[in-house]
């Protein structure tokens, strides 16, 4: 199938606009964050390690000496930072325009969140669900502001569902179904964001996308073979990033779009809007998930 090629040029002048990157201090949230700085973006990477984050921020100014970028505390293992990073935003600024749920964790060893999340679901989803959701009367006084979440190809892998039975592995952690888990709630979150904005008239777009496989330190928790695997047949994180900046910046999306590799089986390749699980759009499943989500995190949104 012949898809029109986009590319990173095509990126209109971003100066005005006020962009998250949550994760923006490596791999594809620097590319991303690098991108964005180098269009007139004023971008803020939102980080788990400040110190990190702020050599990150000089990369980009070394890079682009004019560009705006700014480094913010936040853990999505932790909703109090979830919150505080929330209420530091809307103080610091008056609008968003791109939020970019971009941070995640990749089958580590069984762990939990402060709050007592099993890590994958609870960094990937659930914390992003609530900053989203925090942080939601400033993207709806933003007009036409989009938020877009990253997922991968783990919506797909066999077994793919939300066990809400045990969504946080108390009685048999498998780590490949948790990250595939907390894959797939993303786009079911992506999905029904979407589903309420236009329900309600709100003149803003989410969107979903992901990187194929990309070398990133998110497969730090694989093992020797599985890591050379991944590494020999992955595109560079500057190549993963671009179904992301599509998603983030492209003038003809009208929300609800998923972004990923043109090649085969969506690894790598130029950035396309490509399909997603059928899963994916259970709305019933989707509903639930929003339900527990909000009474997991403590966030109700106000759609």
């Amino acid at each position: 199938m012949n898809h029109p090629k986009w590319s990173k040029e095509q990126i209109k002048d971003l100066h005005h606009a006020v962009v998250i990157i949550t994760g923006g201090n490596s791999g594809l949230g620097l590319e991303q964050a690098k991108v964005l700085a180098s269009k007139g973006a004023a971008v803020i990477l939102a980080v788990r390690d400040t110190e990190r984050g702020h050599a990150a921020a000089l990369e980009i100014r070394n890079a682009t000496p004019e560009s705006t970028v700014a480094t913010m505390k936040l853990d999505l293992a932790d909703l109090e930072s979830v919150r505080t990073f929330s209420s530091m935003f809307q103080e610091k600024y008056s609008r968003l325009d791109i939020l970019i749920n971009n941070a995640g964790v990749m089958m580590p060893p069984h762990s939990l969140t402060k709050d007592g999340f099993e890590s994958q679901f609870g960094v990937n989803h659930l914390g992003h669900f609530a900053l989203t959701g925090l942080l939601l009367p400033l993207i709806q006084k933003t007009e036409y502001a989009r938020v877009v979440t990253v997922s991968s190809l783990a919506n797909v892998w066999k077994g793919a569902n939300i066990f809400f039975q045990d969504l946080q592995w108390n009685t048999h952690y498998d780590k490949q179904q948790a990250y595939s888990q907390s894959k797939l709630a993303n786009i079911l979150f992506a999905y029904e964001l979407d589903r309420r904005w236009k329900a309600e008239g709100v003149h803003n777009l989410s969107l979903c996308a992901h990187p194929g496989w990309s070398v990133t330190n998110l497969q730090n928790h694989l093992n020797g073979v599985m890591k050379r695997i991944t590494h020999f047949m992955s595109q560079p994180a500057e190549m993963g990033a671009l179904p992301i900046l599509r998603a983030a910046t492209d003038p003809t999306v009208h929300g609800g779009e998923y972004f990923g590799p043109s090649g085969k089986s969506q690894r790598k390749g130029d950035p396309v809007q490509v399909e997603s699980s059928g899963l994916a759009h259970d709305r019933l499943l989707a509903e639930r998930l929003w339900q527990v989500s909000e009474e997991l995190t403590g966030v109700t949104y106000p759609v």
